[in-house]
């Protein structure tokens, strides 16, 4: 009879202890998911020669903005990357 409640006795107490440790599924569900996407990488390029400086500005692989500056007395402009269409800017302030 000794022996019956012993064996009880154990098996319950280590019922409780497992019921106490926290399951590794929730602690994983615990945590908060990131649902953000990465910022894209940019970049900016610049070629230059004697005769003329190139701006390149790149977002994900993607030509955003083309600013070509010729070195001497002509002036600046842009070229639009989808079309390849030239523009000056005529009058900045």
């Amino acid at each position: 009879m000794r022996s019956t409640l012993l064996i009880t006795l154990s098996l319950l107490g280590s019922g409780l202890v497992d019921a106490q440790s926290p399951t590794v599924p929730d602690a994983v569900a615990s945590k908060p998911q990131s649902s953000q996407a990465p910022e894209p990488r940019s970049e900016h390029i610049r070629v230059e020669d004697s005769d003329v400086r190139i701006d390149e500005v790149r977002v994900g692989g993607q030509t955003l903005s083309i600013s070509v500056q010729p070195k001497g007395s002509l002036p600046a402009y842009q070229v639009t990357p989808q079309t390849g269409e030239r523009t000056w800017k005529v009058l900045g302030f």
